[in-house]
């Protein structure tokens, strides 16, 4: 009887050692999840990305490469595939790639170090492994951190849920939220390819520029058609529109919004953005800052934002909003009427 009292007491502790042994700790983890990050030499990935701005979600597809030591291209695309930006960093830059309206812009930038990118699987390890108040989880199979965010506007999103498959460490999603803990962007990876080749001209902006056009050809002439102008939906207390103005210009007509309130103002300006004919690639130096809207990648000064979209041109501008709302502005001008 004893004999198998100590068989069976043998048996449970033999369990629970395999137990332990299956389980990590997050610091376990957050260390695997750095070993990984060293150790690949590039990587592909597919993802589908989800904004909750506006009337409804907007939904893109993105195509990452990345190349060591500093080789990025980050293809941005909506859904119906009939919009295109590209991110490409190389050794003469980093250029924003608009390929509807054949311009390149290049920036005097250190992105993606200067701040979190959802869709980076390096820069999401970076943001686990720089937050030491970091949340863990773990579930049957896979990791779960929720972790602060690099945003510029991180007040407005501060934190994010970033979940890695266990066997791989290869990123599942990612859940950026704001201050209530509602999801704002929402990346779902698709593929990913720790094990990616690349060719020597991979990420030459000139080729890249053509490729990306095969997939959304150069628009057409845009003078003189209609655009559906959009409203900026963020709430600023006290603030409404004030006014709305549309001028005759040699591209069509330009759109002045003004908003207005006892302590804050912005104005907003759109109109149909010239495109460049496809024999002569434009690149523009650009002097602001990159900043990603989630839905365009835009350049910020002091007091304003500019951005491209749809084939039509926006600049927000504003003496008085902080540059944290001067993004939560930009970022939801989606509300739609056609005028």
């Amino acid at each position: 009887m004893r004999k198998g009292i100590w068989l069976v007491w043998g048996i449970v502790a033999a369990m629970l050692v395999l137990s332990a042994c299956g389980s990590k700790s997050q610091e376990d983890v957050a260390k695997g999840l750095k070993e990984k990050a060293g150790d690949i030499k590039g990587y592909k990935a597919k993802a589908k990305m989800t904004l909750e701005v506006g009337n409804e979600p907007q939904v893109y597809d993105i195509d990452v490469w990345h190349h060591k030591p500093g080789d990025y291209r980050v293809h941005l695309k909506n859904a119906k595939k009939e919009q295109s930006q590209m991110i490409l960093r190389n050794k003469s830059g980093v250029y924003v790639l608009t390929p509807a309206l054949n311009k390149s812009y290049k920036f005097q930038s250190d992105w993606p170090e200067n701040s979190s990118q959802a869709y980076l699987f390096e820069s999401l390890v970076k943001d686990v492994l720089e937050d030491k108040e970091a949340k863990f989880k773990e579930t049957k199979e896979h990791y779960v951190f929720e972790t602060k965010t690099r945003y510029q506007n991180n007040k407005m999103l501060p934190t994010q849920e970033v979940t890695f498959k266990k066997r791989t460490l290869e990123p599942i999603s990612v859940k950026v939220m704001d201050t209530d803990k509602n999801p704002v962007v929402t990346v779902e990876f698709t593929k990913v390819d720790f094990d990616a080749k690349f060719d020597d001209d991979a990420f030459d902006t000139k080729k890249n520029m053509t490729s990306a056009q095969l997939e959304v050809p150069v628009l057409a002439d845009l003078s003189g058609k209609e655009f559906s102008v959009k409203y900026a939906m963020a709430e600023i207390p006290g603030v409404t529109l004030h006014e709305e103005k549309t001028m005759e210009t040699d591209r069509g007509k330009r759109v002045i919004l003004t908003y207005e309130g006892e302590d804050k103002s912005f104005t907003l300006f759109q109109e149909k953005a010239e495109v460049i004919p496809t024999a002569s690639m434009e690149t523009v130096e650009m002097a602001g800052e990159m900043v990603d809207l989630g839905f365009a990648i835009g350049v910020m000064n002091d007091h304003s934002i500019v951005w491209s979209q749809d084939g039509v041109d926006y600049m927000l501008a504003s003496k008085d909003l902080t540059q944290e709302e001067l993004m939560m502005v930009a970022r939801s001008v989606q509300g739609d009427s056609v005028k």
